[in-house]
């Protein structure tokens, strides 16, 4: 306890009303719970099995029964005690009262992508096309169970047929479940609760056992969660809720914000604690934040401050387009690597959605700086790039049977499982490869006319591709394969416009680097080897694989992410890219009025800085395959100009800034010679 502010021992020894712990971004709000937890245990002497605390994640929960064992200095002191999810909560209390739930003991757990496909058996789907469909309705019933919503209380009415279909199949959907004596995650909290507001002798139960309820992260639980805690919690004397309205950024997952004020209103007694004092960032940074959050309506008022010194001003670079954006954030991490001595892992790269991730990559490819994407796919692990790599493994190995697996229906060419089976056994049975397989005689006696003729022809023209690359220039020849293969039609055929024409740009991405590790092949006979194929496909392969045994190291490297992923993490140098209006905020919740979650979500980007804060913006971008001018974000405007310092909007950078941009160019170049 000697360790805390006044504030976090304040909550940590309060007990006898239900307790808010208003904690502000990097205040330290875990240990508030964990001090507790232990407080509890060792100076209140109440027993383990008393305490409940619930987060949302299993890992959040691990690290805090970990932390609370740590001090303890005795896990054996701490047996019974209850550190989990919502979800494991409402498990435990289902498993105990499974009759009473109307359900039978030994109750299974359906997984998301089966309760999709149960939702398709029940409306007769058949098409794999219309999955994308199944889960939406299976999203929408989701949110209905998430807000107490009961199938009895819906009715069809004509404005969306995804609703309509939803509204159709949700008795039906819960039926099944009960047939087959399973519940899905939604249930996990519905049915407990449930069960607390209509079962007398459960509740009391229930409410006896966990005599302190502790959660974290209060300002995201939806309506079900809540509901589940108020009436555990009875009269709320042992609860106590910690979290920070201003962090609330997954309302498209359910959570409401709004619980805080609601707990106000059914507990009167509600005693409120507030965390201001940041333990992670420069006051410069927090100054910035508190202004921008102003702009959205607060029930509680309050303002972090920090120990630490102001720190410098914020840069905002005011950039020509998405490629000029990522070459400057480069620019601006090469600077500081330089400036400061610092690591690439403490560097991250925040954006409003995946798709900002690609051009960051390339550049961050060309500066040979290692990365790594947090929740999203990294450019090597996109089916188009795999599919790629697939063709050109196969073009210079023809041995390779996973690469031949990969792309033989890659755009589809009718080639069915049982071919590919007799092929395989074929193959086998003479220690062939599939790829030389096809090229037997004997094949024809164990496959039918056209599929034995479409594997031949197939096989046999990237034998003559393979060939003409050998030869020629290897980047030609792929873009002839690509032609042929008809690759662009078949992506814009299987996918929407956006996602099929940022696909493509991918492959055009590959083909650029193709051509420059070709340029970059020695020299033979005088004349410049256009580039053995092998060579170019040696080079993207070995690159993917030191990647991928970067990523699994966790090695020295930068972070690329989501706002959203972000959250609860800290970095010494963070850049947020794409600070304009339609993509922060974004144009949805622009049309949908959610322009206080996106202000909320740049306000948690802003406070994962610790050292140092980039902003950038471009004046135009690339949108569905089309040029568009942008406007710069409303929240640039909203933040303390006085506090910025714009760069490339008609101000020039300092002499001694771009004598260290030279510097630490060079000094990139010289790791990259060496390398």
């Amino acid at each position: 306890m000697n360790t805390l502010n006044p504030p976090q021992r304040a909550a940590s020894r309060h007990t006898g009303s239900p307790l808010l712990v208003l904690a502000g971004a990097g205040s330290g709000k875990t240990r508030v719970i964990t001090q507790k937890v232990a407080w509890l245990i060792e100076k209140r002497s109440v027993s383990p099995e008393a305490i409940v605390a619930v987060t949302f994640t299993n890992k959040a929960a691990r690290e805090m029964k970990h932390r609370v064992g740590e001090l303890m200095k005795d896990s054996g002191r701490i047996r019974g005690l209850t550190i989990s999810t919502f979800h494991s909560l409402g498990l435990k209390i289902l498993r105990r009262e499974a009759e009473q739930a109307g359900l039978r003991e030994g109750f299974s757990i359906i997984d998301p992508k089966d309760a999709v496909g149960v939702i398709s058996e029940l409306l007769r789907g058949e098409k794999a096309t219309q999955m994308d469909l199944y889960e939406k309705i299976h999203w929408q019933i989701s949110a209905w169970k998430n807000a107490g919503i009961q199938p009895d209380a819906l009715h069809v009415d004509g404005t969306s047929p995804i609703i309509n279909a939803a509204i159709s199949v949700y008795p039906a959907y819960n039926r099944y479940l009960r047939a087959c004596n399973t519940v899905d995650l939604d249930d996990l909290i519905s049915l407990p609760s449930a069960l607390l507001l209509e079962n007398g002798r459960a509740k009391a139960y229930w409410c006896a056992r966990f005599r302190y309820i502790l959660v974290d992260e209060y300002q995201d639980t939806n309506g079900a969660q809540y509901a589940f805690i108020r009436r555990l919690a009875g009269q709320g004397n042992g609860l106590t809720l910690v979290g920070d309205d201003d962090q609330s950024i997954y309302g498209w997952r359910g959570a409401l914000p709004d619980n805080i004020a609601t707990l106000g209103d059914d507990f009167s007694n509600l005693e409120i604690v507030k965390l201001e004092q940041n333990y992670r960032s420069a006051g410069r940074i927090l100054k910035i934040a508190n202004q921008l959050i102003q702009n959205n309506p607060r029930l509680y008022e309050k303002t972090l401050w920090s120990e630490f010194g102001f720190g410098d001003k914020v840069p905002v670079l005011a950039c020509n387009d998405e490629v000029h954006e990522a070459e400057r954030v480069v620019a601006q991490i090469l600077r500081q690597q330089f400036e400061y001595k610092a690591t690439y892992k403490e560097f991250a790269i925040l954006y409003r959605g995946n798709h900002q991730a690609r051009i960051l990559e390339q550049k961050l490819r060309e500066m040979r700086i290692p990365y790594h994407v947090s929740g999203g796919l990294s450019f090597f692990d996109r089916a188009e790039i795999r599919d790629m790599l697939a063709y050109l493994r196969l073009l210079t190995n023809p041995a390779d049977d996973r690469a031949f697996l990969r792309i033989i229906n890659t755009p589809r060419r009718g080639i069915g499982a049982n071919t590919l089976e007799k092929l395989a056994q074929f193959s086998a049975a003479r220690s062939l490869s599939l790829f030389d397989g096809v090229f037997e005689n004997e094949l024809r006696d164990v496959l039918k006319p056209k599929a034995f003729d479409t594997l031949r022809h197939f096989c046999q023209r990237l034998v003559e591709l393979g060939e003409d690359a050998e030869r020629g220039d290897p980047v030609e020849v792929f873009k002839k394969l690509l032609e042929e293969l008809a690759y662009q039609d078949w992506l814009f055929d299987n996918n929407d416009e956006a996602p099929a024409e940022r696909k493509w740009e991918n492959i055009e991405e590959l083909l650029g680097w193709m051509e420059s590790i070709a340029d970059d092949l020695p020299e033979q006979g005088g004349e410049a080897e256009k580039g053995r194929l092998s060579q170019i496909v040696s080079q993207i392969v070995l690159r993917d694989i030191l990647d991928r045994q970067a990523n699994d190291k966790e090695q020295d490297q930068v972070s690329l992410m989501t706002l959203h992923a972000a959250k609860g993490l800290e970095f010494n140098y963070v850049s947020i890219v794409g600070l304009e209006e339609g993509i922060l905020p974004h144009r949805v919740s622009i049309d949908e009025q959610g322009i206080e979650e996106e202000r909320r979500l740049f306000y948690v980007g802003i406070t994962r800085a610790m050292k140092n804060l980039t902003l950038s913006l471009a004046a135009k971008r690339r949108r569905y395959g089309e040029t568009v001018q942008c406007e710069p974000s409303r929240f640039l405007q909203e933040l303390p100009q006085e506090e910025l310092i714009w760069e490339g909007k008609g101000s020039e950078m300092s002499a001694d800034k771009q004598r260290t941009n030279k510097q630490a160019h060079l000094a990139n170049m010289r790791n990259m010679l060496g390398g």
